[in-house]
């Protein structure tokens, strides 16, 4: 007996999962004149210790296995049963890091997904579909004018646009067309399903490499300076919201004078607060019910049209520094919310000003300024800029929170709740008249729509106490082994079931050959438009491709060209569910055509 025992399969799992993960991770780092794979390089490592494996007899072949499934032999069966779950074992493993991984992703991109839409969104999602476009033709054309099998066509076309789901569906209609033919004519008309995964294979790890390589080919041409559209893009989500600014006002209008201040109608409509009142040399908290006399100075908050046009309506402008709170009795502070009491309740349910004369100038969500109103509901997360006295200040504390510990804590059952109701969006069946397979987001593209719903409109469910919020840290941990679970096991699979025989010895070559078209050429024309004609941020076009092509991988890669992944992540969450759409139904539309135009 060895020194170790490896006849436990989790025990072996967890080994070469750990050893793909080293020599990816390591083979990533490497960088020649500044340019590295990044996290491709885990697909890379897979695919290499996959093939090592089967090469030593570590783990039988595909061939074995198959041979194993149809023998009568009860000892062969018996062999090889724990190799079948081993097997099994990987696919879920493999499939779980993807849904961990977009899952991750639209929680970190969600609050900020649909304002996205309103900006770049629709001209990012027009390049993907271009993209799509392109892409299936290109595939197309090989049956057409090559006379490439059809099943040939469809692995080639789902593995140089990395997308698993077009595999199935692609496969699933290859099999409803076969139904009723003979195997001679599947054979003659290419119609065998088991085909297609084989090219799938071969395109597929040339298909995040070329869209990596497409990414450094623009970069390359036009001599972008990543840093530059880093700032470029932060420079520009600044200026697409307007800044919250300050003004203080003496009140010269004789209509307001003894009236009340929630009468004054330049503070109505919730465009503007006043968080403070200085009435000669004492500064207070200005309630609604307070009467107001001439000369009083208001300090407001909001937007600077706004500001302006309660400026007129009140008096005139004076000095900033008449409301400073310095020497006061008031203070002005920031709290977070993190007590769940208070989670999905309004700020007039709380009614903070009357109960304990605390004014909220404003809120801060997701980076983003705005007055509150009595209708705002509370999120966790949320910043509330208090103004008032300490003592004031410190009760309000204890009913908002404030902790700091809270915020760094990753809650577990939200995560749960929303992967589960994810897998429920994504395994619901569309049926489409005319195609014979329903059509679904998948496994993939349910959780991501799924986060990104909860993060933006979680708190208006039934459950809305529960906190969605995930934070940066805890997000970005997630995410990572997410990636490189679905990339080590991509890899390996690929290595171990023949990966480099098909290269070598059969028509791997031509499948990747002609994959590395159907990859580089919609992107690289989609790629170099949007940033030269329709002038889309770099950072934004490379979310936008990575999305195009459902690829998690690509868009880690793009993640890592800048400090902030906002830019890459926000695109490709914005085109990925319109991409998904059409990635699962370009495939059922191919086999349509090259059927009808002769197969």
């Amino acid at each position: 007996m060895g020194l170790f025992d490896f006849s436990s399969t989790i025990a072996v799992i967890t080994v070469l999962i750990s050893l793909v993960s080293i020599v990816g991770i390591l083979l990533g780092d490497i960088r020649i004149r500044g340019v590295g794979i990044g996290i491709g390089g885990v697909l890379f490592g897979g695919i290499f210790v996959g093939w090592l494996a089967s090469y030593m007899g570590w783990i039988p072949s595909a061939v074995d296995l198959a041979q194993a499934a149809h023998s009568a032999d009860p000892g062969t069966v018996q062999k090889y049963a724990k190799f079948v779950a081993f097997n099994d074992i990987l696919h879920y493993m493999q499939e779980f890091g993807l849904i961990l991984f977009v899952y991750t992703i639209g929680i970190q991109v969600g609050p900020g997904f649909f304002a996205s839409l309103k900006g770049n969104g629709l001209k990012l999602i027009s390049f993907a579909v271009l993209i799509v476009f392109l892409g299936a033709l290109i595939a197309t054309s090989y049956n057409l004018f090559f006379g490439m099998r059809i099943d040939h066509v469809i692995g080639i076309y789902s593995g140089a646009v990395t997308n698993t789901p077009a595999l199935g569906a692609g496969q699933q209609m290859i099999n409803d067309l076969a139904s009723s033919l003979t195997g001679a004519d599947l054979n003659a008309k290419g119609l065998i399903s088991a085909n297609v995964p084989k090219a799938y294979a071969m395109a597929y790890p040339f298909g995040v490499l070329g869209i990596i390589m497409v990414m450094f080919l623009i970069k390359m041409i036009f001599r972008i300076d990543v840093n530059k559209e880093g700032e470029r893009y932060d420079l520009m989500k600044k200026s697409g919201r307007k800044d919250l600014n300050t003004l203080n006002v003496v009140l010269k209008n004789p209509l307001y004078a003894g009236k009340k201040l929630g009468d004054v109608m330049a503070l109505q409509y919730d465009k503007v607060v006043c968080s403070r009142l200085k009435r000669g040399e004492v500064l207070m908290v200005p309630k609604t019910d307070v009467v107001l006399q001439e000369g009083d100075i208001l300090h407001l908050v909001g937007e600077d049209e706004n500001l302006r046009k309660a400026s007129e309506n009140i008096g005139e402008k004076v000095k900033d520094s008449l409301t400073t709170t310095k020497g006061s009795e008031l203070t002005v502070q920031k709290v977070v919310v993190t007590n769940e009491k208070v989670f999905g309740k309004t700020l007039e349910e709380l009614d903070l000003k009357s109960r304990h004369e605390v004014v909220i100038s404003r809120v801060i969500r997701t980076g983003v300024s705005f007055i509150p109103h009595s209708g705002t509901v509370l999120n966790f997360g949320d910043q509330l800029n208090l103004v008032g006295r300490q003592e004031s200040i410190n009760e309000v504390i204890k009913i908002l929170g404030n902790s700091a510990a809270a915020l760094s804590k990753v809650k577990m059952l939200p995560i749960f709740v929303g992967l589960a109701l994810g897998m429920c969006l994504g395994c619901l069946a569309i049926p489409v008249p005319g195609l014979p397979a329903a059509l679904k987001l998948g496994l993939a593209g349910g959780p991501l729509v799924m986060a990104i719903l909860l993060s933006c409109y979680g708190h208006t469910l039934t459950f809305n106490k529960m906190n969605w919020f995930m934070p940066s840290a805890g997000n970005s941990a997630l995410r990572e082994i997410g990636i490189v679970l679905f990339l080590a096991i991509v890899g390996f699979r690929s290595g171990a079931n023949g990966f480099f025989d098909d290269l070598i010895h059969g028509d791997g070559l031509t499948w990747m050959g002609m994959g590395v078209f159907v990859t580089f050429i919609p992107i690289l024309i989609a790629g170099v438009l949007a940033y030269k004609v329709a002038h889309v941020n770099y950072l934004q076009m490379c979310g936008m491709m990575a999305g195009s092509m459902t690829d998690p991988p690509a868009l880690a890669f793009a993640n890592g060209l800048y400090k902030s992944s906002e830019a890459s992540a926000l695109s490709y969450a914005t085109v990925y569910p319109f991409t998904m759409f059409l990635r699962i139904l370009s495939p059922q539309i191919m086999i349509i055509c090259m059927v009808a135009l002769g197969g």
